[in-house]
């Protein structure tokens, strides 16, 4: 069956235009017009791709962490949906090995499975550093093994991501994980800028939640964030919930940082999409308040962060144009993952992931409507 949405405005990646058709059958966009005998659907809002997250720990009530099966990934996609996010990677956050290589075994069968929103999988930690490691248990932070190293190579979970410290393993793993497909981002760390530029040069690609959980620029050690800021080849991820980082510091970082290689994300936790106040992760009683998550020794725990509120924080925090924001919540993570450049814009061939926004009475962005491989979640 093929569909056909009208809508009064459409941003296509480049520019917003007006009263334009998109036409899909099978998942694809087939034509940027309406086809004789299709589902028409008139909508008056903003078309737009769908939103990519590449860390997502949690959504509907669901922590990954605790519950690594499908019901958990079905509702943090549906709860993720709600915001506009069509693809997410399911994060676990620094666990034991048993939870690891569960968390992979779901992953692998959400993905021979097809199912929608879930393109891959990002394992936080644990190759971490103790003082950096925020709300990480102390108990499973250990040295890279043989045994996660093959958990990590498997060829069967779609986009695999692994945020470690560089300081705590070798450029001979990195390269070893960069080799077999697995994208390697910074975080988490204490390393100094040395160690940092090392490990970019083996080929990690990222930085996992910039300024946070991560060594400071200073006046006479850039250390990892100045190393992140200089690359002009490796991405960024930005928690812009104005807890994680300063509105004016984002907004330094993100001129500083080549365009394009500025991603947002949201590090949700399972508050997203779901009633839920109160959570507990590995001994931290974590309590939502004024939009934030916190332990209750104070230590920001994850977000209570969605993604269009990531993209409105970002045309207000950044003062960039809302086409900007868009595009730091859909192609440049696309791009990072690298998915087909064309899939998160609206071109003929790429996936049916689209989001529709309307303006509320406080002249923000929310969504009203979300489609996931051309079938309607939201």
């Amino acid at each position: 069956m093929i569909t056909t949405i009208i809508a009064k405005r459409m941003f296509d990646g480049n520019s917003i235009i007006n009263n334009q058709a998109i036409s899909f059958a099978d998942g694809k966009v087939i034509a940027f017009d309406s086809v004789k005998g299709s589902k028409e659907i008139k909508v008056s809002g903003l078309l737009t791709a769908g939103f990519i997250d590449v860390q997502v720990n949690g959504g509907g009530g669901y922590l990954f962490n605790h519950d690594t099966n499908l019901i958990a990934l079905e509702a943090m996609v549906l709860a993720h949906s709600r915001y506009g996010t069509t693809g997410l990677l399911p994060t676990l956050i620094t666990s034991d090995i048993e939870t690891i290589n569960a968390a992979a075994n779901t992953i692998s069968f959400a993905i021979k499975e097809q199912m929608v929103g879930i393109v891959g999988v990002h394992f936080e930690g644990p190759h971490i550093s103790e003082p950096k490691k925020g709300i990480h248990s102390s108990e499973h932070i250990r040295a890279l093994s043989e045994q996660e190293i093959a958990i990590y190579c498997r060829d069967d979970l779609g986009v695999k991501i692994v945020t470690l410290a560089p300081e705590n393993v070798t450029t001979a793993q990195i390269k070893y994980l960069i080799e077999h497909d697995v994208k390697v981002c910074l975080g988490h760390s204490n390393a100094s800028f040395e160690i940092t530029q090392a490990a970019l040069a083996a080929g990690a690609v990222g930085f996992t939640h910039l300024f946070n959980a991560m060594s400071p620029l200073t006046s006479r050690e850039p250390n990892m964030v100045g190393a992140a800021l200089l690359d002009q080849h490796s991405w960024c991820g930005l928690i812009l919930d104005g807890h994680h980082v300063h509105p004016a510091v984002a907004k330094l970082a993100t001129r500083a940082k080549k365009k394009g290689k500025m991603m947002l994300v949201t590090d949700s936790m399972s508050t997203i999409g779901s009633s839920q106040q109160t959570l507990e992760f590995d001994g931290h009683k974590i309590q939502l308040s004024d939009d934030k998550l916190t332990s209750q020794t104070g230590q920001l725990a994850g977000s209570a962060l969605d993604m269009i509120t990531a993209v409105n924080n970002a045309k207000m925090m950044l003062d960039v144009p809302l086409e900007e924001a868009l595009r730091m919540a859909s192609l440049y993570p696309a791009n990072f993952l690298g998915l087909n450049t064309e899939t998160p814009q609206l071109a003929i061939g790429a996936n049916a992931d689209f989001t529709l926004l309307e303006y509320g009475n406080n002249s923000a962005l929310h969504v009203s409507q979300t489609w996931i491989g051309g079938k309607q979640i939201f």
